[in-house]
């Protein structure tokens, strides 16, 4: 069995290489369906929540929302915020 010498200039190319490619997943899963708008149906299967929890985080303000007509949209970044704001880490 060889032995490879990894040198400074490899790791740090390596890095380039896979900060580059975690953008790129980034970018491209920005929104699991890949759209920016979800409608509520889409919002309460994300979250498996009733429509009733939904009204109740549209009324409390809990989730922010836009009225077009008769239907409502929701920002799918807007929705994962929520999600980060009111995590609970475990303390063990």
């Amino acid at each position: 069995m060889g032995a490879t010498i990894i040198t400074s200039e490899d790791l740090m190319e390596f890095k380039i290489e896979l900060l580059e490619d975690i953008k790129e997943l980034l970018q491209n899963s920005q929104t699991q369906s890949g759209k920016k708008w979800l409608k509520s149906n889409e919002v309460r299967d994300l979250l498996g929540i009733s429509p009733g929890t939904l009204q109740n985080l549209r009324v409390n303000g809990t989730l922010p929302y836009t009225r077009i007509g008769g239907v409502l949209y929701y920002e799918y970044h807007e929705i994962m915020e929520v999600l980060e704001k009111n995590k609970i880490q475990n303390r063990i």
